[in-house]
């Protein structure tokens, strides 16, 4: 009896210990209902979301069709537009350089020097520069490293720039928006737009004719145009960059990608006016790389381009040299 009694307690806590196993079994009917609404709400643009127990809503986002939409802008439209910005401005460089050459000093180097920028802006537009030039290029590569850089340096090298390119780009932000500020401060007086930019905008800024030399004061109308665009393009950069590098302050998905898309516009813009600056301040115009590297240029050159400064220059140094002073000019 008492085996008996054995058998029958060791078989009902054995079928006790299956029993449920058989009760936890999927209902394969439901879970085909639910994989058909699941299929139907990704085919009609729905966001699919899960349940999580931590306070941040985004992260129950499982799929989420406007990223889909932000992928394929992101790799064509913003691509294409990075692609433009650059290549095309350096192609219509190209073109313009071999149509008009070099702009040369008509009367040649006189030997005399003018100062024009001291050493205070000098320092401002190098630090703007040369933080905007890695600021871009690491952008760049963001955008078209992928496609370009990875396939001629290979996957290691790919990483090692783009990791190091994404501390350059996050750091370097706050150096460019402390000269942004710097270069406003010194200049914004001297960029006011006036009644003789238009005659210079009129005559072209004697780019495309030899011997034609509108007058300028300080800066002329298209540094003036280089000057604005910088500001409102850098404050733009600037506040957007900001964003970026602080997401949880933006808001939802669709903020993120509405900021991204601004920073990465205004970036191709600048960049092509920013190739354009460096060609005129370089290979494009004789004399015109001075005034940013010792800070003086040819009295010639300056009354060339910037005629009315000169004038309101040497008016200013006149008693000086009345005095007996030295005959060099200073801004």
């Amino acid at each position: 009896m008492k085996n008996l009694i054995s058998r029958l307690a060791l078989g009902l806590a054995g079928a006790a210990a299956f029993a449920p196993v058989a009760l936890a079994q999927v209902n394969p009917t439901a879970s085909s209902v639910q994989e058909e609404a699941l299929m139907r709400a990704l085919q009609s643009g729905q966001t699919v979301t899960g349940r999580i127990t931590i306070p941040d809503a985004s992260a129950s986002v499982l799929i989420d069709p406007g990223g889909r939409d932000w992928a394929v802008l992101h790799s064509g439209t913003l691509q294409w537009l990075s692609i433009i910005a650059v290549v095309g401005t350096v192609l219509l460089l190209a073109l313009f350089y071999l149509m008009r050459g070099r702009i040369r000093i008509d009367s040649g180097f006189s030997g005399r020097k003018i100062l024009r920028f001291n050493a205070i802006e000098r320092f401002a537009h190098w630090l703007l520069a040369s933080t905007f030039i890695v600021l871009a290029l690491t952008g760049l590569n963001l955008i078209l490293g992928r496609s370009v850089l990875l396939p001629i340096v290979g996957e290691g090298a790919f990483g090692t720039l783009t990791a190091w390119g994404k501390v350059a780009h996050n750091y370097l932000a706050w150096p460019f928006m402390a000269a942004l500020v710097l270069v406003f401060v010194l200049w914004v007086v001297h960029n006011i737009p006036g009644r003789v930019d238009w005659e210079w905008i009129r005559q072209g800024g004697g780019l495309f004719s030899k011997g034609v030399h509108p007058p300028a004061r300080k800066f002329n109308a298209g540094q003036k145009l280089i000057f604005w665009s910088v500001i409102i393009g850098g404050a733009l950069m600037s506040w957007t960059g900001i964003m970026l590098l602080f997401p949880g302050e933006v808001g939802t998905a669709a903020d993120w990608q509405f900021y991204q898309v601004i920073h990465a516009v205004v970036a191709a813009v600048m960049s092509a006016l920013i190739l354009a600056h460096i060609y005129i301040g370089s290979i494009g115009m004789e004399g015109a790389f001075d005034a940013m590297g010792s800070g003086e240029v040819d009295e010639n050159w300056a009354k060339e381009h910037h005629s009315l400064w000169v004038e309101e220059v040497k008016g200013r140094s006149a008693p000086a040299e009345g005095r007996g002073a030295s005959a060099t000019p200073a801004e």
